[in-house]
């Protein structure tokens, strides 16, 4: 779920990562998988994303794990997201890679090259019962039948709604169950005199939600051919449109532009433009840092079922590592019920271990003043979908983004845009 720097540098990559810090914090002494002659402790390099929020809650995770193992020696290593996949991969190549690192959508892309170890023997031996821990996302980490992360941060999508204007109009909150028709209907009364009702579907994580809302798929995960060009996906690609176009309740390009709130809508629900919004938990703290809305969360709505996008990231075991058992240790560690605790003390992001979400630390956190439904995030934990992180996921990113170009601007409609892109994924992706 990379997520937590600036607006717009967590909407980056589910949801939501991104960073502009750089920085290498030495925990202890530093090192890459190699034991220290004089004192026979063992070296671990850890590589992560982000800014000073994750800084602050890896450095107290590894804290927390130094203390349970002291004779590890754990270097923790900050990489810009811009520069994230590309350094790695490189010092994997080289040999220098680090002992446990950070992934997200494009795991496939290590995994697929040999770059991370399965971690299937350590589960089994550690008895974890990932699915039962972690619920639907620790599928999200498997490649080939075989598991390559250990699911550490995870929160679904989750939709912002202004709760004065709801309420000047008489409107009902949002719930799960809320049709494509309800959301269309109270996004129309509440749009006006310059104001969108609600945040826009360009961004993948939501029209992707439609779609497998509509029981299509992006990535047919028995034969893991595209399938696109479908009349589910096709449908629901042309309601986001018509939000936009048709209906006019959501921003467009130029809106966005003319309102000033960049690329995606927190920004703009944030300045009262937008009334509804779909995004992560990290607009959670931005929000609370403001008076000017009154605003609270809710659930997605449904299509024909109901499906969820998550934002989230998982820890996985480099192929560089000379210890590659104890770097497990450590990774079943931090994604612990002790070791994940910083992470919602610290409001960083929503931890991925379901007994957290569920806590009353989380629910009602310290840090967080008024009273936010933070009970959406494990409500709406059963309905988030496995989305297609294939190994091609990077040149899947591109290729979507490329077809999809004139119809974000409606230049063409959504029959003609899913051929398009369903033709761009055939090329791409290889079953």
């Amino acid at each position: 779920m990379k997520l937590l720097e600036t607006n717009v540098s967590r909407r980056s990559l589910l949801a939501g990562f991104g960073a502009t810090a750089v920085g290498i914090i030495t925990l202890t002494a530093c090192g890459s998988g190699s034991g220290s002659a004089s004192s026979g402790a063992k070296d671990f390099v850890m590589t992560v994303w982000g800014g000073d929020p994750d800084k602050a809650a890896y450095q107290a995770r590894l804290d927390l794990a130094k203390s349970k193992f002291p004779d590890y020696n754990i270097t923790l290593q900050i990489i810009p997201n811009k520069d994230y996949a590309q350094k790695v991969q490189t010092m994997i190549s080289g040999g220098t890679g680090p002992d446990i690192m950070q992934v997200a959508e494009d795991a496939n892309a290590y995994s697929s090259k040999n770059q991370l170890l399965p971690l299937d023997d350590y589960i089994s031996k550690a008895s974890l019962d990932l699915s039962g821990t972690f619920g639907p996302v620790a599928e999200n980490w498997k490649y080939k039948d075989k598991t390559y992360a250990v699911p550490d941060r995870a929160g679904a999508m989750i939709l912002y709604y202004n709760t004065a204007e709801f309420e000047k109009k008489g409107l009902k909150a949002p719930t799960a169950d809320w049709t494509w028709d309800e959301l269309l209907s109270t996004a129309k009364e509440l749009t006006g005199n310059g104001v969108f009702g609600f945040g826009g579907t360009e961004w993948w994580p939501i029209w992707m939600s439609f779609a497998y809302q509509n029981g299509g798929q992006i990535i047919d995960p028995s034969s893991g051919k595209p399938t696109v060009n479908t009349p589910e996906v096709i449908e629901a690609l042309q309601f986001c449109q018509d939000l936009v176009y048709k209906h006019k309740v959501a921003p467009s390009k130029v809106d966005y532009a003319n309102m000033g709130a960049g690329v995606g809508g927190d920004a703009a629900f944030a300045s009262g433009k937008v009334m509804m919004n779909s995004t992560g938990f990290w607009n959670i703290g931005n929000l609370a840092k403001q008076e000017k809305i009154s605003w609270d969360v809710a659930p997605i709505w449904r299509g024909k079922e109901k499906a969820i996008s998550a934002f989230g990231s998982g820890l996985a075991v480099s192929r560089s590592s000379k210890n590659p058992a104890d770097a497990f240790k450590i990774i079943e560690f931090m994604t612990s019920a002790e070791g994940q605790q910083p992470i919602l003390k610290l409001g960083q992001d929503v931890p991925a271990r379901q007994d957290l979400q569920k806590s009353q630390e989380f629910l009602k956190p310290s840090w967080l003043k008024g009273d936010v439904d933070m009970q959406v995030f494990p409500d709406s934990t059963p309905s988030i979908f496995k989305p297609p992180f294939i190994p091609e996921w990077n040149e899947m990113q591109k290729a979507i983004t490329d077809a999809m170009a004139d119809f974000w601007l409606n230049k063409s409609d959504a029959k003609t845009t899913a051929a398009d892109l369903q033709k761009r994924l055939d090329s791409i992706v290889k079953a």
